[in-house]
């Protein structure tokens, strides 16, 4: 591929789009229970974050490991259920982004 090069704004653009299109190609994507879609199963990999949330969260036995199922979602995507352990759970889509996942079943 030639690219014919006027100015340097112009050579510096080129070599920002080549980095920043490398960076994107290597990274992994992460899944999380927010993408899971309405009747799916996936396998608890991890949960992230520092807060109360978090915490709560793994008492109410979302741990890695552990198999989820999404069983509804309100109209605008917001909040889902979920069971898990044999209990339905309500999460809203923020919550259910700190949870990453596995493949989805």
């Amino acid at each position: 591929m030639l690219i014919e090069i006027e100015n340097y704004f112009q050579l510096e653009y080129i070599v920002h789009w080549i980095l920043i299109r490398k960076m994107t190609m290597h990274k992994k994507q992460i899944k999380t229970l927010a993408n899971v879609l309405k009747g799916e199963t996936a396998k608890v990999s991890s949960v992230t974050g520092t807060d109360a949330v978090t915490r709560r969260l793994m008492e109410m036995g979302i741990v890695p490991g552990e198999m989820v199922r999404v069983v509804k979602s309100a109209p605008f995507g917001d909040p889902m259920e979920i069971k898990v352990r044999g209990y339905h759970l309500a999460l809203r889509r923020n919550e259910a982004r700190m949870i990453e996942i596995g493949d989805a079943v």
